[in-house]
């Protein structure tokens, strides 16, 4: 059997896919048949969180193991973390917010990244740093798709990454927006799937998820 040729690095995350899926891995031996799951229903993009020990473990493994996805890390909160992760494989890196020596070590690493906001001045303060793909978040809990529509006309420089409470039936208002690349969430891995191992499971929520961006109902 030929193995899948590696997907082409991205020069953005936005527009890996509709929905960048947001996986915390407790077992590092999941995120293999996990990320292949997520391939098989339309999402190449995985966003593995560094909330736990298995996290850098199950970034190496997918960039290994799974060349047709695209494994990036997220809760990067220090320099250390970003340098971790790019040794580990990392192609695109995501954090919950920013400071300016976290920005540099973003930066320095080479790869595409979403640095998170939450307010109007932040948004400005990456403007100003040439920064203009970010994550929103926690976007429901900050204002939601209406938040983000009126940064619309007086910030047109910023892309967003809309992540926190979205689900299949919120995110078609995000995506609808012309400052939003995609959303992330987590809604096509749920706890019991994943506790179950119920692959294919992952892999006909996430092809709803793929879905999303033409305005078809998700499956």
């Amino acid at each position: 059997m030929t193995a899948a040729a590696p997907v082409p690095a991205p020069a953005s995350v936005l527009g890996l896919a509709p929905v960048l899926p947001v996986a915390v891995l407790s077992e590092a031996s999941d995120a293999v048949p996990l990320a292949r799951a997520l391939v098989a229903g339309g999402l190449p993009a995985i966003e593995v969180t560094l909330r736990t020990d298995a996290a850098l473990d199950a970034i190496r493994a997918v960039a290994a193991e799974v060349p047709e996805a695209v494994v990036g890390a997220g809760t990067v909160l220090s320099p250390a973390l970003a340098r971790a992760a790019v040794r580990a494989g990392a192609r695109f890196l995501v954090s919950p917010g920013w400071t300016d020596p976290l920005l540099e070590a973003l930066r320095e690493t080479g790869l595409p990244f979403l640095p998170g906001v939450s307010t109007v001045s932040e948004v400005m303060a990456l403007l100003e740093h040439g920064v203009r793909e970010m994550k929103f978040f926690p976007a429901q809990a900050a204002g939601g798709a209406p938040y983000l529509r009126s940064l619309a006309s007086p910030l047109p420089g910023a892309r967003f990454c809309p992540t926190g409470g979205i689900g299949p039936e919120t995110a078609p208002a995000y995506l609808a927006l012309p400052n939003v690349g995609c959303v992330g969430g987590s809604w096509m891995l749920p706890p019991d799937a994943l506790a179950r191992r119920d692959w294919g499971r992952v892999a006909e929520l996430a092809r709803g998820a793929a879905r999303l961006r033409s305005g078809a109902a998700p499956a």
